[in-house]
């Protein structure tokens, strides 16, 4: 921009100047005339009228550089075409060839160097009014480039936050039931429930970050009621802590699915049925004609974030535990084995996830 600023001064300078440069050789040629004509026809030369100019000085030379006529007051250098001063320039001309005694003519003018200075503060302007419009939406090109780059900053800062406090509440709980030498039945179940949470939190982690890709030699046909009646034993706990009723209508089906995306894919659903259900609560779980049905009595999801709820590291609200991977990785594993799923969800009534295979 400063480079083009100066490219664009010089230019328009040299323009002005060459413009005023000819209009007063153009000013200087009709008064050479008139003084020749004055000379031939033996008139008198009349120097006021159309020689006088608020923009021009005037003056008069004979042939040893003495002033005849004029209101040019400094000392001038006859032998120069152009004379350029601090604020203006003078023009000589010789074109009269001595006629009235006049050999040479000087004009002062008194607007280019107005006309330069109003074009260095036009360009200054407008270099600073380029420079603001651009650094205005520099800043906000910047500001949108960097957005996603700051959210997932913050999502991360977020997921070790919430990591941080997943893990501490069953370890705490752990540590706390193990205080004492002798456990009762109560201290047990709190530690079993506490180590099944640190369990399914790094199965999730290491699914996540470690095992994306599992071997597809571990891939073949497998009963999804057995893995589910296997995992219910597990949430059991967590369901009768809530006092959540769940209520199974399954039907006999094999799938081709690695067992361990599977437990994945259903634990992170039924775990969130729990975690977002109300107290007294009830699940249905149903399996069949090749489908998985899911359904709660929560809280439910809001429309307006149903788009996003597959995200990583998403959270539709901070009330419960968790980091925003159950979804996500349930979206994986559906993609992977080309399964489809649905989910219907009313606010403070409940949610309904449907998984097609």
């Amino acid at each position: 921009m400063s480079l083009i600023a100066f490219l664009y001064f010089e230019n328009q300078q040299k323009l002005y100047f060459n413009l005023t440069k000819s209009k007063m050789k153009n000013i200087a040629s009709i008064i050479s005339s008139k003084i020749i004509y004055a000379h031939m026809s033996g008139t008198k030369l009349a120097v006021t009228g159309s020689f006088e100019s608020k923009n021009y000085k005037l003056a008069f030379y004979d042939e040893t550089g003495k002033k005849i006529f004029g209101n040019i007051e400094e000392e001038i250098d006859l032998t120069k075409d152009i004379i350029e001063e601090k604020e203006n320039f003078i023009l000589v001309d010789r074109s009269t060839f001595g006629h009235l005694g006049i050999s040479a003519i000087a004009i002062k003018e008194h607007l280019y160097f107005k006309q330069i200075k109003r074009l260095e503060i036009n360009i200054i302007l407008l270099f600073f009014l380029i420079y603001s419009i651009i650094a205005i939406v520099g800043f906000y090109l910047a500001k949108l480039f960097i957005k996603p780059i700051k959210e997932e900053r913050d999502k991360l800062n977020n997921f070790i936050k919430d990591t941080t406090h997943e893990l501490n509440t069953p370890i705490s709980a752990i540590l706390m039931s193990t205080e004492s030498e002798e456990l009762n039945s109560k201290q047990i179940e709190r530690i079993r429930l506490s180590a099944k949470r640190v369990s399914e939190i790094y199965k999730d982690l290491t699914y996540v970050f470690l095992q994306k890709d599992v071997e597809q030699k571990d891939l073949k046909e497998i009963s999804l009621v057995e893995i589910i009646d296997e995992q219910l034993k597990y949430f059991e706990p967590l369901a009768t802590k809530k006092r959540i009723k769940i209520t199974l209508d399954l039907e006999e089906f094999s799938y081709k699915i690695v067992k361990d995306e599977f437990i994945r894919l259903f634990n992170n659903l039924l775990s969130n049925a729990i975690k977002y259900n109300k107290m007294n609560g009830e699940i249905t779980i149903v399996l069949k004609d090749n489908k998985l049905i899911i359904k709660d009595t929560g809280i439910g999801i809001k429309k307006s974030e149903m788009a996003d709820i597959f995200k990583r590291y998403y959270r539709a609200t901070s009330l419960q535990g968790g980091f925003g991977l159950g979804l996500n990785i349930v979206s994986q594993i559906c993609k992977k084995y080309n399964i489809k799923i649905e989910i219907d969800s009313i606010l403070n009534e409940g949610t309904e996830i449907r998984v097609l295979f």
